[in-house]
């Protein structure tokens, strides 16, 4: 059985033109990402968002623009799923509150995630795992970098 996996993130960033970025460790992966993920049956994409964003990043967002939308076909690395991930740039309501990393993967004890803000000018492709998060990064070295 096939299926459509609904994803969003967001791009928070910085005045330094700087990203965060997710490093997490699920299913036995290691993995890079931006803060958000799946959507809730009943839930619209904004909502989706803003509720990852508490739930990841105990932080209120608001959307300022849609980013980009997956125009090419991925399957999802943990399951059987199509993927059609929606970016937005964010913009935080608050200071952010999370105790930011310099580190890949460097995890508190209680956590299997950390976030760390990432140059847009000198992120490589290479530091980020999935596919349509590659094409992201590109799009955003070609209109931020």
């Amino acid at each position: 059985m096939s299926y459509f996996n609904v994803r969003v993130y967001g791009l928070l960033i910085n005045d330094n033109n700087e990203v965060l970025l997710s490093d997490e460790y699920e299913y036995g992966q290691y993995f890079t990402k931006f803060p958000g993920g799946g959507v809730e049956l009943g839930e619209g994409l904004i909502d989706a968002l803003k509720r990852e964003f508490v739930e990841e990043c105990n932080a209120a967002i608001e959307v300022v623009s849609h980013f980009y939308t997956t125009d090419f076909y991925e399957k999802s690395s943990f399951n059987e799923s199509q993927l059609i991930s929606v970016y937005y740039i964010v913009k935080a309501v608050n200071p952010l509150a999370l105790d930011i990393k310099t580190t890949v993967f460097d995890f508190s004890a209680d956590s299997t995630q950390s976030f760390r803000w990432a140059n847009i000018d000198t992120l490589s492709l290479d530091e980020i795992t999935f596919k349509t998060d590659k094409t992201v990064v590109a799009l955003l070295k070609n209109t931020l970098g």
